[in-house]
């Protein structure tokens, strides 16, 4: 006996998309998904040497209070993925209006990323950028495969927050909060 309605077979939006198929056209997606304003932070962990690592992100979110829980994801194809995949803490730098040339930065592919950053390791080697508006620090606690990412969950095992101006982003700029 079945504990609910059988649903017809439906295909796997991820696939369709990868393989070409979809009717959707992937750059104008993209467009559409950029008139979502989101906040900017850079995910930062440290290597199995303790070398720190980072990049910009803006898929970050809350997933529960309690207990605390966030997650964020990461492009499969990226040149971090396997310091993220191995590492035991990550941290997330919530960014100020004064910090977009950090964000650039840390959005580039480089070695030199923390050449010049103030900073200091956190919670397993992760490094918190000094004057974030707020750093997250958390213990990974699951991986997820979705679509051409892959999606970090962590447990907030501590955090700090400031009163100062998030920044923003929208359409491929930065930006601020303007109230209404």
């Amino acid at each position: 006996m079945a504990d609910g309605p059988e649903l017809p077979d439906t295909p796997d939006p991820a696939r369709e998309l990868a393989s070409g198929e979809s009717a959707l056209d992937p750059r104008d997606f993209r467009n559409a998904l950029g008139t979502y304003a989101t906040g900017v932070t850079i995910i930062t962990a440290a290597d199995e040497e303790g070398k720190p690592h980072g990049l910009t992100c803006n898929s970050f979110a809350s997933v529960s209070l309690n207990p605390p829980l966030v997650l964020w994801s990461l492009v499969i194809y990226s040149r971090n993925m396997r310091v993220f995949q191995n590492a035991s803490h990550f941290a997330v730098n919530v960014l100020g209006t004064s910090q977009h040339g950090l964000a650039d930065k840390f959005a580039q592919p480089s070695s030199r990323k923390f050449e010049g950053a103030d900073w200091k390791p956190g919670l397993g080697g992760a490094p918190l950028l000094a004057d974030s508006v707020a750093n997250f620090e958390c213990r990974t606690v699951d991986r997820y495969y979705g679509g051409d990412h892959v999606i970090f969950l962590g447990a907030v095992e501590a955090y700090s927050y400031n009163r100062d101006e998030a920044l923003l982003f929208s359409r491929g700029k930065y930006g601020r909060f303007v109230g209404g």
